[in-house]
């Protein structure tokens, strides 16, 4: 397997809690830009593309220098539209691909280094990312997804659910600030041919059930490398998470200069 790897970040304007999420403004930038600068120049990706099926966000994406590579506007979710750019013959050369999030302007380097050496080093079909769940709140978000994790990393199971359940009592507060309870950072990185046997089946009984792909791979038995890292922040999804991200952006900003 090449060691290149190919970094994707699909985007599409149809987002149900927050319409035209990848335009949508903060301090005056869309979304997706600060997602690009945020990636553009880290070191774990080889080459990085912006995958849109919207001419509207493909022209402000060339505006600002990001690559853009258009899909087709049928696929189902992110994952199927990486698929489809990682197979054409221009990118044939890299041999993992990952899935960056066009709604995470905090994205940490490590965190998607980390999902990266996960397929790349340690030969995981799939590598993805948890963090502690740190609070109740979190625990009883179905927005944020749980994940419970084998002694050796291999994810068992992910769940909008409070998983794992603790029978006798509620987890304390000093609990959830480490495994088992963890909330998955949704940032993945596949060998080529994972990423291929993933978009080739059909939507899995369990993944309709929770609404969430990963679910379709694991039922299949594909293998799912977790890793552990530090505090992750929240991408953004809704007009609140807008205002706290536009927050933090601002906070940055102010530090840069």
């Amino acid at each position: 397997m090449s060691s290149r790897v190919l970094g994707i970040v699909p985007a599409r304007l149809a987002s149900t809690r927050l319409p035209n999420k990848p335009l949508y403004p903060l301090l005056g930038r869309p979304l997706i830009e600060w997602v690009w600068r945020r990636i553009e120049s880290m070191k774990v990706l080889d080459h990085t593309v912006v995958a849109t099926d919207s001419e509207e966000v493909a022209e402000v994406c060339r505006s600002f220098g990001a690559p853009v590579e258009m899909t087709s506007t049928r696929h189902p979710s992110g994952t199927d539209r990486v698929a489809e750019v990682a197979e054409r013959p221009a990118f044939a050369d890299f041999g993992v691909i990952a899935n960056i999030q066009g709604d995470e302007p905090l994205l940490q380097e490590l965190h998607l280094g980390t999902a990266i050496s996960l397929v790349r080093d340690d030969g995981w079909e799939i590598g993805t990312c948890a963090t502690p769940l740190l609070d109740h709140e979190a625990r009883r978000d179905p927005a944020a997804v749980k994940v419970v994790r084998a002694a050796g990393g291999r994810a068992l199971y992910f769940s909008r659910a409070c998983i794992p359940y603790q029978r006798n009592g509620k987890p304390s507060s000093q609990d959830l600030e480490r495994e088992p309870f963890l909330r998955h950072i949704g940032i993945y990185a596949y060998s080529r041919e994972a990423l291929a046997r993933w978009v080739a089946m059909a939507p899995s009984p369990l993944e309709q059930l929770e609404d969430l792909e990963q679910l379709r791979p694991l039922e299949a038995g594909m293998r799912i490398g977790v890793a552990v890292v530090g505090a992750a922040d929240h991408g953004v999804d809704t007009p609140a998470d807008a205002v706290r991200m536009e927050d933090a952006l601002a906070r940055m900003e102010t530090l840069s200069v």
